[in-house]
């Protein structure tokens, strides 16, 4: 299992970023799927769910409003997109599903 973070840098406070996890090694359809991410010092977070078909999607309290998950089975993908981002958003986001995780991708909120 194999999963590819990118999307990442650096933007200001009020701006935009979508993020975009590839997977492979993987029956990609049959899994929920989960973005996460990381400050240094800081337990991982859960940001966001997607169920396998697309159809729940779950948000952690600080991101809803502002954040969409969505998925494309027929390309192994699953997007974040995320809006309205505050210095606070500031982290590694990383993918994960079936306990294995990508290497992540940095994401800077920063005037």
């Amino acid at each position: 299992v194999h999963f590819v973070e990118s999307g990442g840098g650096l933007v200001q406070p009020g701006g935009s970023l979508r993020l975009s996890c590839a997977a492979s090694g993987i029956t990609f359809s049959r899994y929920a799927m989960s973005w996460f991410r990381q400050t240094p010092g800081k337990e991982r977070e859960l940001v966001a769910v997607i169920s396998s078909g697309g159809i729940s999607k779950t948000y952690a309290d600080s991101v809803k409003g502002r954040f969409t998950i969505s998925r494309d089975n027929a390309k192994n993908t699953v997007d974040l997109q995320m809006n309205s981002l505050k210095p606070e958003d500031t982290a590694v986001y990383y993918c994960t599903a079936l306990g294995h995780w990508g290497q992540g991708t940095q994401v800077t909120v920063s005037s």
